[in-house]
């Protein structure tokens, strides 16, 4: 059996079965950390009936622990509930390394802050940008500094969402490091054979939410529709905002140029994407966007609102940007159609191959988990000195939190001592020299 590197557990309220770009990152990532020779584990929520232990592709083992969502696919927080759980996954799978993903998760900060209790090191990934103003901002900033005045290390998927994070959470910008997403380039191919301009059919999938700018959509594909009789739109996705858009499609008589695609299945996406020339994107705010990435792999021209890391993502001959307005929008999908016959998909596609690889992004992780392991360790009484200077309520605040949970974790060593708990073997596919597994072991 080949040694491993490091052993990590991965922690999130968002995985599999659901979709989207945090459960994307995690699973990808994930995969490459296994083939680099590393055990990775993943923690989360039950989801329906799929609860307990489960294997994944390359033997990846995820804990749905039954906790169910509460809101957004976020469990109810307990502070202390997980605690129990968390302790025992830890010592189960000899544990080395605990990383968490997405300030929404609440399952994310409670392993954190148990993790540190433990005395093990915690790496933090941000995947979304917050405001300062709004009363949901503020207070997911404060939940943010309280699990971030702890960290080891954070890991964010754009400079900007760096800024953003070192600005809500105090955290000094020397422990944030940047690492981008990236995209299965192998999964999103272009089509084999390259569409007609007779007709110009442009895909949005997203979620229709606010935040997504659904409401933007609403007013920009009457318009579009209007000036461009050739234009067809294709809507993948679902949410509160789908009634809104249901309602644009009935008003303005388009039930024959915008298709409602409802919630499309992550393996069902490149069917969708291929069968159009131009990817929309209209969000309000986007620390990366991976579905750019998935719509530039497949040779679309993508056209995005220019927000958080959004400018970012792709060079400019390949991406264009307007204010999230619906008339610069509609100017930016103009001056798109215009340039579409250049596009060649293929070319694009090939681009794409060269700038993201998930097997790059796990070695940059690698590097911070290095870093992270190499931090000393320190005393309760150290890390509350992080804690207090939170704020002048909060940090005593904070303090207390942290010392009812070292109290109980030294209650549970009393009650159930590790010793007791038995460690699960480790298991290692064999893999050929490029990290693949062995076929008869898939």
């Amino acid at each position: 059996m080949a040694d491993l590197k490091h052993r990590i557990l991965m922690v999130s309220d968002f995985f599999y079965p659901n979709f989207g770009g945090v459960e994307s990152h995690i699973y990808y990532l994930s995969q490459c950390l296994l083939k680099l020779g590393h055990k990775v584990v993943v923690m989360t929520h039950a989801y329906g009936n799929r609860s307990g232990v489960r294997y994944m592709t390359g033997g990846l083992k995820v804990y749905y622990v039954p906790w169910r969502s509460f809101l957004m696919q976020n469990t109810l927080p307990t502070f202390y509930g997980t605690l129990p759980i968390i302790r025992t996954i830890l010592i189960r799978e000899k544990i080395s390394l605990v990383h968490g993903h997405q300030a929404f998760s609440t399952l994310c900060h409670e392993a954190l802050m148990h993790a540190r209790t433990m005395g093990y090191k915690v790496v933090f990934t941000d995947h979304s940008l917050y405001g300062f103003a709004d009363v949901g901002s503020i207070h997911m900033n404060k939940v943010l500094q309280f699990t971030l005045a702890d960290v080891t290390r954070a890991i964010c998927v754009s400079h900007t969402s760096k800024e953003n994070t070192v600005l809500r959470s105090g955290l000094p910008p020397e422990k944030v490091f940047v690492i981008p997403n990236a995209v299965d380039t192998a999964m999103f191919k272009p089509a084999q054979e390259r569409l007609g301009h007779n007709e110009i059919v442009i895909v949005v999938i997203s979620r229709l939410v606010y935040r997504k700018g659904a409401d933007l959509l609403v007013e920009v594909i009457p318009e579009v529709c209007r000036l461009y009789p050739n234009v067809r739109f294709i809507v993948g996705g679902d949410g509160p905002k789908r009634v809104r858009l249901e309602e644009m499609r009935e008003k303005h008589s388009l039930q024959d140029r915008v298709e409602m695609l409802g919630a499309v299945p992550h393996a069902s996406v490149r069917s969708v994407l291929i069968s159009g020339h131009i990817f929309l994107n209209s969000s309000l705010t986007e620390a990366f966007c991976i579905a750019i990435l998935e719509a530039a792999s497949c040779g679309l021209l993508t056209v995005s609102t220019r927000v958080g890391g959004v400018p970012e993502v792709l060079p400019d001959d390949m991406i264009v940007l307007a204010e999230p307005d619906p008339s610069d929008m509609v100017q930016a999908i103009k001056k798109a159609i215009s340039i579409v016959p250049e596009i060649d998909p293929l070319v694009m596609h090939d681009r794409m191959k060269r700038l993201y690889n998930w097997n790059d992004v796990a070695k940059r992780t690698e590097i911070v988990y290095n870093r992270a392991l190499k931090c000393s360790d320190q005393s309760l009484l150290e890390r509350l000195s992080r804690y207090l200077s939170c704020g002048a309520w909060a940090g005593k605040l904070f303090c207390l939190v942290m010392i009812i949970d070292f109290l109980l974790w030294r209650l549970l060593e009393l009650w159930q001592p590790a010793k007791d708990i038995e460690e699960v073997p480790d298991v290692v596919l064999p893999r050929d020299q490029d990290g693949e597994n062995i076929e008869g072991f898939r």
